[in-house]
């Protein structure tokens, strides 16, 4: 498999793995900006050339959307090779370019965030591990913070302190998310809806800089959903998936 690197050269040609629709979809545009300005800081979006998800996305952890202290090291966004692209070695090809890429760059390491069980959004821990991977922190309600040390001095990384329990003082349902992932440009604004429709106290929050996000109240920042201020859920909900856990509280 041939990677290649999404730059602002070649950014509006190329298609991004997990939204693959034409130009025009929410999806897509939503992505994209949101990339355009990330590249500006160091991103890096590499992708094998075919037409489905297989890529790794990250970026230098003090620009990171995510609520870790990390300084010096890379922070995975997003990781994912699925479907047909499975077990023919194109992970191990994404992650050591994304490892030959920090050291050439003079990296303490990489930062990842991942659970204590397979769930949905999260990296594979158990193959971060297999992969040299070690915990570095830990977050409720099942996050892990893991890390891959590049330098022998690298300090541990570690979440934030406010991401550590996360909790918030507000009623009803909060949702706070950010445009790192393409999904959440189609199903925020359907869920929004739904729980109009429904008669729900419901308020959306889309953070709008990395500062905003490193000070987020749960660690993941693509989709963390809040009922009465206990934490719900990081997985992206079709209406129907939204509807069934309204059901269950």
């Amino acid at each position: 498999m041939e990677l290649i690197k999404v730059t602002a050269e070649n950014l509006e040609k190329e298609h991004i793995c997990c939204a693959i629709s034409n130009n025009k979809d929410c999806q897509v545009v939503s992505k994209k900006a949101w990339l355009s300005q990330r590249l500006e800081e160091g991103l890096v979006f590499l992708k094998g050339n075919v037409r489905g998800k297989c890529f790794i996305e990250y970026i230098p952890a003090e620009y990171a959307w995510a609520p870790v202290v990390a300084p010096g090291f890379m922070y995975i966004d997003c990781f994912w090779v699925s479907g047909q692209y499975k077990g023919q070695g194109n992970a191990d090809v994404l992650l050591e370019a994304c490892i030959n890429d920090c050291r050439e760059k003079g990296k303490d390491g990489l930062v990842v965030l991942s659970s204590e069980k397979k769930a949905p959004f999260l990296s594979d821990g158990g193959y971060l591990r297999h992969k040299g991977f070690m915990l570095a922190d830990t977050a409720e309600p099942f996050y892990e913070l893991l890390h891959l040390p590049l330098k022998e001095n690298a300090v541990l990384p570690k979440f934030a302190p406010q991401a550590k329990k996360p909790e918030i003082d507000a009623k009803g349902f909060v949702l706070f998310y950010t445009n790192q992932c393409p999904y959440t440009a189609k199903y925020v604004p359907l869920i929004e809806n739904a729980a109009k429709d429904m008669g729900l106290p419901f308020r959306s929050e889309r953070f709008e800089s990395c500062e905003q996000a490193q000070n987020a109240p749960s660690a993941f920042t693509t989709f963390s959903l809040f009922y009465d201020g206990h934490f719900l859920t990081n997985e992206i909900l079709s209406v129907k998936k939204f509807k069934k856990l309204v059901e269950e509280k």
